[in-house]
């Protein structure tokens, strides 16, 4: 008897909380978390290393034939073969990566490859437009929203911990642009799906999106616990 599929899609703009819900929420479950931002983050920072114009479409697609990006259990991220999951996280990828998000032919690539990962188990898969686009079936659609000013602290905390040199106005000016440019993008903008579950996490610890995070699931599916890996 095949086990059954069961994918969870939490969309929303940057540095709303959905990469540090979605891996928890994916452990408790026992699904597999594929963060989408560390890839697209993991070609930003292969774009700039190769010294191309990450502004650049046509500069930044030639890349696509020999990108590699693998994301590993236990979360590092390689490119390459190069452990990058600490660089894509400084603020030269993170002022590019979303001019990187927009160009079709590279979420072409890096969709198909999201695709046939949750086509062969259960995942929960955090991004922009994951459930309008990437996994449109998804049984569980979730938008995960917070204010600017939070969502800016929370991601200006996120790089004092991991020792990336920042300011709390520079965070916060990157989160109003990548808002905008994610927002407008031609290509699979940003948006809600139409049956997507709305959750405000700007009054929200960590582990209280968790449990609404959960609570949602259990409604949406008829489960408590999904161990359908």
């Amino acid at each position: 008897m095949e086990k059954e599929i069961v994918n969870v899609a939490i969309d929303g703009p940057a540095a709303a909380g959905k990469s540090t819900v979605a891996k928890k929420v994916a452990e408790i479950l026992h699904m597999t978390y594929i963060d989408t931002g560390a890839m697209y983050r993991a070609f930003t920072y292969a774009v700039i290393k190769k010294g191309l114009d990450p502004k650049n479409e046509k500069e930044a697609v030639t890349l696509i034939p020999d990108i590699r990006i693998e994301l590993l259990p236990d979360n590092r991220v390689l490119c390459n073969g190069e452990d990058v999951t600490k660089a894509i996280r400084e603020p030269f990828v993170s002022s590019n990566v979303s001019y990187i998000a927009a160009m079709k032919p590279v979420r072409l690539k890096l969709v198909e490859l999201q695709r046939a990962m949750a086509k062969k188990q259960s995942v929960v898969m955090d991004g922009r437009d994951i459930g309008t686009y990437v996994l449109p079936d998804a049984e569980v659609k979730i938008f995960q929203i917070a204010s600017v000013e939070t969502r800016a602290l929370r991601r200006y905390e996120e790089n004092l911990q991991k020792g990336i040199p920042s300011t709390l106005k520079e965070v916060e000016e990157n989160v109003r642009q990548r808002d905008f440019i994610d927002s407008n993008r031609d290509f699979a903008p940003l948006k809600p799906a139409s049956d997507s579950i709305l959750l405000d996490t700007s009054n929200l610890s960590i582990d209280e999106a968790v449990q609404a995070v959960l609570k949602i699931i259990q409604d949406k599916t008829g489960k408590e616990c999904l161990s359908c890996r």
